[in-house]
């Protein structure tokens, strides 16, 4: 299939073919050299993930995503507050699953971690259960769209104040400013109805995981012209695993010695320790499983073995670092600007993406391309602004 730039037909926020690469730190246990297989050695350990973190910084990074689950690990804000200090160039992307804290305080907390950070700060708006919880899914989005909505007033307007169905506050706004102008960039997955309407409304980025791309440039036509009736543009990402070497045969095996733990029982214990098993996102995954050859390609060079014992993104681009750039080009011409890639192990996998991949890719920080950032120290009252304690 022959693909043509479709970003400025679609109205794509960020419309240059420009790329902000990502990498991914483990705090929910998953960090090994055989996929499905605990390693002690990579446990999610408050300096095990900072490792990562410092590493991918030191590679070229510019974002990190810092998922959360309920799992042996780290806590999302915490490790996010402690690990701020140690870095200086890379922005941490702390996934958000809103509901856990009241909005005026997770707003607060936002403006902290912006504040700590300088504005490298971007957030992963996560949509899903609650721990413990069965939640119906219309009454989750609603949820998640006024928590926007009450965050989006706190770092764009003097008052924090909301009147809806679930929070009903009105409160001073200088206590929740943000670092940045219009506060961080809201990344936000799900291919449901509900979630693509939400992205279009209210976010910034639209995440999705692999699937052919003639499906994913349907997803991204459909959720632009959602976006397009709001008058909004926004921009998409992809996460993503990768195995790269020099060569073809090095990456496949690489990733054929990753699965080598791989049996039936670990497929159905570790599938069925995350929330999400049965959304439509982890269901679009099956089906590219599906898909594959005996090997675990559904493309050439678009591996989905991950996907036996992995939730989430499960499938990874594996080849030489020419075909990985070939398939990453491709990506950009369907419209996406944003990778959030991973790998096993990650810390030696990023060294690996760091020397073969990020010199070659137009890497800029989204938050920066959009005037998130200004020039110098912006005033807030945190800085320089004028403070009042009304």
């Amino acid at each position: 299939m022959v693909l043509q730039p479709v970003a400025p037909f679609l109205g794509i926020r960020t419309p240059d073919s420009v790329c902000e690469m990502a990498w991914f730190a483990d705090l929910c246990g998953g960090d090994t050299t055989m996929i499905g297989v605990p390693d002690p050695e990579r446990r999610s350990s408050f300096e095990h993930c900072r490792k990562i973190v410092l590493t991918a910084e030191e590679q070229g990074f510019l974002n990190i995503l810092l998922p959360t689950s309920y799992m042996i690990g780290q806590e999302v804000i915490p490790f996010a507050a402690a690990v701020a200090p140690s870095t200086s160039t890379i922005s941490l992307l702390p996934a958000i699953r809103l509901g856990e804290v009241h909005p005026p305080t997770l707003a607060r907390t936002v403006s902290t971690l912006d504040h700590l950070l300088q504005g490298r700060l971007s957030l992963n708006i996560i949509s899903s259960d609650l721990p413990g919880l069965r939640e119906e899914g219309g009454y989750r989005y609603r949820r998640t769209s006024e928590i926007i909505r009450v965050l989006r007033s706190a770092w764009t307007e003097g008052r924090l104040q909301n009147d809806g169905e679930l929070y009903q506050f009105d409160l001073p706004g200088a206590p929740v400013r943000s670092y940045q102008r219009g506060g961080p960039l809201l990344y936000f997955g799900g291919l449901s109805e509900l979630a693509r309407e939400v992205a279009a409304w209210l976010c910034d980025v639209y995440l999705l995981w692999p699937l052919p791309e003639e499906e994913l440039a349907a997803i991204i036509a459909d959720v632009s012209a959602r976006a397009a009736r709001y008058g909004r543009k926004i921009d998409f990402g992809l996460r993503i695993h990768v195995v790269v070497r020099e060569t073809r045969k090095e990456a496949r095996e690489w990733a054929t010695f990753l699965a080598r733990g791989i049996d039936e029982a670990k497929r159905i214990n570790l599938k069925g320790r995350t929330q999400d098993i049965a959304s439509a996102g982890v269901v679009a995954q099956r089906s590219l499983r599906a898909m594959a050859d005996g090997d675990g390609y559904a493309e050439e060079v678009l591996w989905t073995t991950i996907g036996e014992v992995r939730s989430g993104a499960s499938s990874a681009i594996v080849g030489s670092s020419a075909e990985v750039l070939e398939k990453l080009g491709r990506y950009r011409t369907l419209g996406f600007r944003s990778f959030i890639l991973s790998g096993y192990p990650l810390i030696e996998e990023s060294r690996q993406v760091g020397r073969l991949l990020l010199p070659e890719l137009p890497n800029h920080r989204l938050s920066e391309l959009q005037g998130r950032l200004t020039q110098g120290i912006p005033e807030t009252p945190l800085t320089f602004g004028s403070l009042s304690y009304d």
